[in-house]
């Protein structure tokens, strides 16, 4: 059927207006995400520094340089070490957290009880970052000094050292990121019927068995979406690692992101650096293409 000259104006200024709504979001998707990623792909085949101004294209060379470079792999292990290590305890401790939150009957302790578990996610980066810094200091820190003074060490105890840095940057960013966590596990026990937990009682079902094929289940899918969010988030975390350590001491815990800004900011080789971000980039993609084939293939177990 054919429409009228007005109604196809109308028609066609209608299209037109849902676009003009949608283009502001469209430009800043493009100045914001792609055009970024599509410039740090092209200076990665070129040699373009912070000091020249003039650069050429010089192929695979920044690439090769990279998988050549004994300090990349060295970041690259510490930032599995420091995304694992943070992502699992993180896990845990959130986890423990939901299901004790959830085990409280009182509305108002619940309430205050997530309050106070939320404040280390509430903090500024830069303020957690500085705050631990100071308390764990080795000449002047809270903590070594009370450790000492309670006799648990023999002197001030040196957790930013060579040696314990990486695992105590973890401790603190287990403390930092595990209320997020727990939030949003506890809010998905809460969508768990109750009458669930009721039929597995009446059927003598234990307690481990009603967690392990009723609340697990019911919530594998937003752990899984929370695991593949934190595995990016903690693997690109920059911040709180400079602030506390900037990579060291001795390199201990330069991760990819410090790498890479070592690389381009201190050694002012942008095109490496791109490189080095696009190798980075590449990996996060196929991890979290791995991680959502297993969030997708736990989503059809549940439909059947």
């Amino acid at each position: 059927m054919n429409l009228a000259p007005g109604k196809r104006r109308k028609r066609a200024g209608g299209q037109l207006t849902r676009w003009l709504f949608v283009l502001p979001a469209m430009a800043v998707v493009v100045c914001l995400l792609i055009y970024p990623v599509l410039s740090t792909v092209f200076y990665s085949f070129t040699n373009r520094t912070m000091i020249r101004t003039t650069y050429s294209m010089v192929g695979l060379k920044n690439y090769i340089n990279i998988l050549t470079d004994k300090n990349f792999y060295n970041a690259f292990l510490h930032s599995l070490i420091w995304t694992v290590g943070s992502v699992a305890g993180q896990l845990v401790v959130g986890f423990i957290g939901a299901l004790c939150l959830n085990r409280v009957k009182n509305h108002i302790a619940r309430n205050v009880f997530r309050v106070i578990c939320i404040i280390p996610w509430a903090f500024p980066a830069i303020a957690t970052a500085m705050t631990w810094k100071w308390m764990l200091n080795g000449i002047y820190g809270f903590v070594p000094t009370m450790l000492m003074e309670l006799g648990l060490t023999d002197g001030l105890a040196q957790f930013l050292s060579s040696n314990l840095a990486m695992p105590t940057l973890i401790f603190i960013n287990i403390w930092f990121g595990a209320p997020l966590i727990m939030v949003n596990v506890y809010a998905a026990l809460q969508t768990i019927p109750r009458d669930q937990y009721e039929a597995a009682q009446i059927d003598g079902a234990s307690g481990l068995q009603s967690f392990i094929y009723i609340t697990v289940p019911h919530i594998r899918s937003v752990v899984g979406l929370l695991v593949v969010l934190r595995t990016v988030w903690v693997f690109n975390n920059f911040d709180l690692i400079y602030m506390i350590t900037a990579g060291g001491p001795a390199g201990s815990t330069t991760t990819m992101p410090l790498y890479i800004y070592d690389t381009g900011w201190t050694g002012r080789m942008v095109g490496k650096a791109s490189a080095a971000s696009v190798l980075l980039l590449l990996f996060l993609v196929i991890i979290t293409l791995l991680y959502f084939k297993v969030i997708g293939r736990w989503e059809k177990e549940e439909k059947r």
